[in-house]
C-alpha cells in the first residue's frame, strides 16, 4: 500500500513540474509504444493491476510502471489512463477509481 501511495505521489509532483494540470496533460506529438513485462503474482486478494504508461516529465516521456492496487471501495472498477488524440494535440487523461 505505501508502494502505490509513493508511486502516485510521485507522478503527480512530476506532473506538476512539468507544468500539466491535474486532470489532463497535453502534448505535441503521441508517446512512444507501451512497455510489456511479467506483472507478477498479486500480492494479496482483492488487489487489482493497473498497466504503466508514458507521461510527460519536463519535455520529456517518461514511462511509469504498472502496479497492484488494492480498490478503495467494493465493487470499484479501474480506469486505466491514456493517451488520446484530440483536435491535432495529444491529451492525457488519468487513471481512476470508479
Amino acid at each position: 500500500m505505501k508502494k502505490s501511495l509513493l508511486a502516485v505521489a510521485a507522478v503527480l509532483i512530476g506532473t506538476m513540474l512539468s507544468g500539466c494540470g491535474p486532470g489532463y496533460a497535453v502534448a505535441g506529438y503521441g508517446p512512444p509504444p507501451p512497455r510489456y513485462g511479467a506483472m507478477g503474482y498479486a500480492p494479496g486478494p482483492g488487489y487489482v493491476w493497473a498497466d504503466g504508461y508514458y507521461n510527460r516529465v519536463g519535455g520529456n516521456w517518461a514511462w511509469v510502471g504498472g502496479q497492484w492496487m488494492r480498490p478503495p471501495r467494493g465493487r470499484s472498477a479501474w480506469v486505466h489512463p491514456e493517451w488520446r488524440q484530440e483536435h491535432g494535440r495529444w491529451r492525457f487523461r488519468r487513471g481512476y477509481w470508479r
